[in-house]
């Protein structure tokens, strides 16, 4: 599963970043995300659900849906 997976207040664990181009990866892993990070999908915008708002450490981040579903997650024991 990934990000955008997620319901609003769910809690996971990255356990990959698939982005399919190394652009892509470099942007999310320059951001902060990295594996065994834990995020929370804070809410989804009202135009189609995007962006999304991720909690990423105590920074909250607004993405993009092919940002969220490059980053690779399991749910958060």
């Amino acid at each position: 599963m990934n990000i955008s997976d997620l319901v609003e207040g769910g809690l996971a664990r990255i356990t990959a970043i698939a982005a399919p181009t190394a652009e892509l990866e470099a942007k999310l892993r320059e951001v902060g995300f990295c594996e065994g990070d834990q995020v929370q999908l804070l809410t989804r915008g009202p135009f189609g659900g995007q962006p999304l708002a991720v909690r990423l450490s105590r920074r909250i981040i607004a993405m993009r849906g092919d940002e969220a579903h490059a980053i690779i997650v399991e749910p958060a024991q």
